[in-house]
């Protein structure tokens, strides 16, 4: 009989042990949770895809800048966001794929859409998640947007407008006797061909004669500028041109001409000036509306378009010595970058 109830006495205890354990008491064990007993899991990383139309320094910057714009937002790459990056390189059946491919990822939150080509692709097949532009140099004229105030839909972006009347005043600072200037561009890019509209607008006003040639492919871009008989090239920001921009370099510096770029990189790489953009900062810009739009502060279709209206000067003097050009001490000390 005792022996009997030593048991019942044991069997107690445990079972008074169990429930103590249970509810966290006469233990220093933190309390299990009432979920289910484990820590919650980290949050997965959302996913942004960015899409290229081709590769140039000037968009590699946008998504440098992109990248950097999130990660100062606190969206860092492989713990809060992760990127789904292609490059189409000019290919129209590639830029379609690419974009195609984001629209089936039923986890994508977002997509970058880096030059006209790839966001007027994006705006067509993508309808359930924002889209973001960037470089995209006449959103109305690409028909991206219902307005820039209001784009109406899940579309809008930043605008890489750039400042062509000014950049051609540049030019007859640079060299005032020039009366003829020459564009390369592409005749499949809407934005070449409003800018070349642009410049024949600014021409008029300064007494600038526009001289034109359309090519299909940035390997036809040396071939069209030997064949202009201009006193200097404006190269506006067209993808297939600034892709191949060496070989309009070449024939500017045999023909001893100044070439004005609508962009500080392609200065950088061998033009003579201009005022531009910086397109690094384009990409924050472009991060910092993405950010609004995944907190959900605001939507896409009442995200009005923006651009950068600080533009900078941009000289290469290696680049004007070698077509007998000295610039004036005046655009030396105003100069953002030189380039030696």
């Amino acid at each position: 009989m005792k022996l009997f109830k030593s048991a019942q006495i044991a069997a107690g205890l445990a079972a008074t042990a169990l429930v103590l354990a249970a509810c966290g008491g006469g233990s220093d064990t933190p309390a299990a949770s009432s979920t289910g007993g484990s820590a919650p899991a980290a949050e997965a990383p959302i996913t942004i895809g960015i899409g290229q139309y081709v590769s140039h320094p000037s968009l590699d910057a946008v998504v440098t800048g992109f990248k950097k714009g999130m990660t100062d937002a606190g969206y860092t790459e492989g713990d809060k966001v992760k990127y789904d990056f292609a490059n189409a390189q000019a290919d129209q059946a590639n830029n379609t794929a690419m974009i195609g491919k984001f629209a089936s990822d039923k986890d994508m939150k977002l997509v970058l859409a880096v030059a006209t080509p790839t966001a007027q692709a994006a705006a067509q097949a993508i309808t359930n998640i924002p889209v973001l532009f960037s470089a995209v140099t006449d959103p109305l004229a690409a028909k991206l947007v219902k307005s820039l105030e209001e784009p109406g839909a899940n579309v809008t972006g930043t605008s890489d407008k750039n400042p062509v009347k000014e950049q051609l005043e540049l030019l007859k600072k640079i060299k005032p006797d020039a009366k003829t200037v020459g564009i390369v561009y592409s005749s499949g890019e809407v934005n070449s061909q409003v800018q070349v509209e642009w410049a024949k607008e600014a021409g008029a006003e300064l007494g600038l004669s526009i001289e034109e040639k359309a090519i299909s492919a940035s390997s036809e871009v040396q071939q069209a500028a030997a064949a202009l008989n201009v006193d200097a090239f404006y190269v506006p920001t067209d993808n297939a041109v600034v892709s191949a921009l060496e070989g309009l370099l070449q024939v500017a510096q045999d023909k001893k001409i100044p070439v004005i770029s609508a962009d500080g990189e392609s200065v950088k790489r061998g033009a003579t000036a201009t005022y531009g953009l910086n397109y690094e900062k384009l990409g924050e810009q472009t991060a910092e509306m993405a950010v609004k739009l995944l907190k959900g502060e605001t939507q896409a279709a009442t995200m009005p378009v923006e651009t950068i209206t600080k533009v900078e000067l941009y000289l290469n003097t290696t680049a004007a010595e070698k077509i007998g050009l000295t610039f004036p001490a005046d655009l030396l000390s105003e100069a953002a970058e030189t380039y030696k």
